[in-house]
């Protein structure tokens, strides 16, 4: 497989090759079980199905997901494990199909949804650097979007994820995620359709902060927001000292107070509370072994 699937466009030959994701073309999982730390709508009173997917294409510097973002952790599964999997979190009472980080996968994983048909919503939980021509390759198989949307600042996206291109390439994908998922679709209070913008508020970073907040607002009126506070420095972040240590309560207030002030009704705001290393999952292939 020559890869293109991302905005990196390695064009390495995955089988024999790795690109900047450091994965094969074969699927690599890390844990898959029910999730209890998603926004309400998605994880609900059962728990998201979340499938870890080993790899990444943006490998942020601070990544709490490190042990299998950037150190690509995990255990190979064939396609008929992987429906497997997507079973047996389903016989658990998912509520969803929760892919997290998927991107480096996707075409793949698309081979696998139209094979495979859900009982259950399925999630593509990303980092929101995405290629527009991939993701339509999902139209009609992804029924909620639960992107990032980590920076607004080329100079940002440079610095902690080597992608000065993503506030340019995550505005479009945003675009064609929001495009095909429409008005959010709830019932009984559980998304089943539509798009949930995710930003983690960076120490330091406040500002952009209000830039992305004010972008979602003034072009995803459909969509809903999601403030998350749960920045833990998990890296070393010696060269990155205005990161290495987690959000003050006035950094928060001033990022949440900006939302509130403007009218913003669809969104979900995180706990300041929640910047505690005890929420990341154990990568310890759970439901995948």
């Amino acid at each position: 497989m020559i890869c293109s699937i991302c905005p990196r466009k390695c064009n390495v030959e995955r089988e024999n090759a790795n690109g900047f994701c450091r994965t094969s073309e074969k699927f690599e999982i890390a844990r898959a079980a029910l999730h209890f730390w998603e926004e309400p709508c998605i994880s609900g009173k059962n728990g998201s199905g979340a499938v870890f997917f080993s790899g990444c294409n943006l490998k942020c510097v601070y990544c709490q997901n490190y042990e299998i973002s950037r150190d690509n952790k995990g255990v190979e599964v064939s396609r008929e494990r992987l429906i497997g999997i997507f079973e047996n979190l389903v016989s658990q009472g998912a509520e969803n199909i929760n892919l997290v980080n998927p991107t480096h996968y996707a075409t793949m994983i698309a081979d696998v949804l139209k094979v495979w048909k859900s009982p259950v919503p399925i999630v593509y939980n990303s980092s929101g650097y995405e290629s527009v021509e991939t993701l339509k390759i999902l139209d009609g198989l992804v029924d909620i979007y639960l992107p990032d949307f980590k920076y607004i600042r080329n100079d940002k996206a440079l610095r902690y994820s080597s992608a000065s291109d993503y506030p340019e390439t995550v505005k479009k994908a945003l675009a064609e995620m929001y495009r095909q998922t429409g008005n959010a679709m709830f019932d009984d209070g559980m998304m089943k359709k539509g798009m949930i913008i995710r930003h983690l508020i960076l120490p330091q970073n406040t500002n952009s902060s209000l830039e992305i907040i004010d972008y979602v607002s003034d072009n995803f009126e459909n969509a809903y927001l999601s403030l998350m506070a749960q920045y833990v420095p998990c890296t070393n972040l010696e060269d990155y000292k205005e990161i290495n240590r987690t959000i003050t309560k006035r950094e928060y207030d001033k990022v949440v107070d900006y939302a509130l002030s403007k009218g913003l009704e669809k969104i979900f705001i995180q706990e300041l509370s929640s910047a505690d290393d005890k929420y990341i999952p154990p990568f310890d292939f759970s439901g995948v072994i």
